[in-house]
């Protein structure tokens, strides 16, 4: 598997942050930063004066020293609590996961990557790792992005896709209309499918010649076609089920995280819906903790984006 291109002027940011960190609020100076870090004083000098730009850092004017700024406790706060979201998860997960013998996960889009937040699996079952990361960008991450505003859909949508994918408008307006009225995504993929999916996670954008991702494009499944549309399911017929989703939502009724029962197995459309009913039970559960509501939708709202 390719690796992803590293990007030195961001390791050097990286680099002065984690320092400023690491002096647990002692201030620095231009040229004692530069001299630690083994960056030119110039380089130094642009990143502290975009870093203090942005609030991550404020400048002493008496001194002319750097220490930590408020921007970071914004980020702290915003980050503690999608781990301490994670780990209520975690508890109303956990019944889920016994009862069915199945792993279940709670992830969200922390900045521009979707993050496994906690998971709660089998003993035999395959370990998900916590912290694992994947591009939030078509095809993957339609249900980070399903029963939140219409703008925010749309935003996801106009990402450039990790892979080239077919957008049949029409099919991906019912998929949103019909999992915004029943609260949860049911997803399907063939084995192989799964498969290509994991493995092309974070590599296409980046290292695939053009070819070779409109190749692999050809064989992953179009943007709406793996989830299922609850109405149209025989309550008797079996069904080839990857996942079931439901969402969590915080205190402005905006989508949070997104819980994930694993199937990985055909199972009957009754089925289905009963596992469908117990993931939503539970992510109200979770949403209620937090001091979280539903959104209150419009019937414009829930008639899906008129953009897509």
């Amino acid at each position: 598997m390719a690796t992803a291109r590293r990007s030195p002027p961001t390791q050097r940011v990286i680099a002065v942050l984690d320092h400023f960190v690491a002096a647990r609020g002692r201030p620095l100076g231009l040229s004692v930063l530069a001299r630690e870090l083994g960056i030119s004083k110039p380089t130094c000098l642009g990143i502290l004066t975009e870093l203090v730009a942005a609030g991550y850092l404020v400048r002493d004017a008496r001194t002319t020293a750097y220490r930590l700024g408020p921007a970071l406790v914004a980020a702290g706060r915003a980050a503690q609590r999608s781990f301490a979201a994670g780990e209520v998860a975690r508890r109303h997960l956990a019944p889920l996961a016994e009862r069915h013998h199945a792993t279940c996960t709670a992830s969200a889009v922390v900045g521009e990557e979707i993050m496994i937040l906690d998971a709660v699996a089998p003993p035999d079952a395959p370990a998900v790792k916590v912290g694992e990361r994947y591009p939030f960008a078509p095809p993957v991450g339609l249900m980070y992005v399903l029963w939140g505003p219409d703008r925010e859909l749309d935003r996801w949508l106009a990402k450039e896709p990790t892979l080239p994918v077919r957008m049949d408008r029409e099919h991906l307006r019912a998929v949103v209309e019909h999992c915004r009225a029943a609260g949860y995504l049911v997803e399907s993929l063939t084995p192989a499918g799964m498969r290509l999916h994991s493995l092309m996670a974070g590599v296409a954008a980046y290292e695939l010649p053009q070819e070779v991702r409109a190749l692999v494009g050809e064989m992953v499944s179009s943007l709406g076609e793996r989830v299922y549309l609850g109405a149209g399911l025989d309550p008797r017929k079996r069904h080839p089920v990857n996942l079931i989703a439901a969402p969590t939502y915080d205190a402005d009724g905006g989508q949070e995280l997104v819980l994930t029962l694993h199937v990985g197995a055909s199972v009957t459309g009754a089925e289905i819906a009963r596992r469908g009913a117990e993931l939503v039970a539970a992510a109200a559960a979770v949403t209620a903790e937090l001091g979280g509501a539903p959104p209150v939708r419009s019937r414009a709202s829930t008639s899906g984006s008129r953009s897509i």
